[in-house]
């Protein structure tokens, strides 16, 4: 079974200099529009309710999402640890009556918190 590491060094040799000559030419505007169909085809799976292929979808999906980090690394933007590490904070962060001492008794409490907590982030933002 392959792990998320043969993942993103399968991406990475399909980028190299004796990689796939499709990929290694791929750009974040040239890999817009398969995001956009990969992640129509998991709404479909989801509609149809058939699980195997979600999982093969949600696998393509995150196959962009490693071909996009892969391309930034290249560009010395940000890798795959990066997203990784930003999207756990933002989790942490966006759920303080999980990870923290505020409570909530719904989940439209639980989502107007998160909306707050976005609200909040933004107004700093510059």
């Amino acid at each position: 079974m392959h792990t998320f590491d043969d993942l993103i060094g399968i991406i990475a040799e399909l980028r190299s200099d004796h990689g796939c000559p499709w990929d290694k030419e791929q750009t974040f505007e040239s890999l817009k529009k398969c995001l956009a169909d990969e992640a129509q085809e998991v709404f479909e799976a989801v509609d149809n309710k058939d699980m195997e292929n979600l999982c093969e979808e949600l696998g393509d999906v995150l196959l962009q999402v490693v071909l996009y980090s892969q391309i930034a690394k290249e560009a010395g933007a940000f890798t795959i640890d990066d997203v990784i590490d930003g999207i756990s904070e933002k989790m942490v962060r966006r759920h303080p009556h999980v990870f923290g001492d505020i409570e909530v008794n719904s989940p439209e409490e639980a989502l107007a918190l998160w909306k707050e907590i976005k609200l909040q982030e933004k107004a700093k933002k510059p």
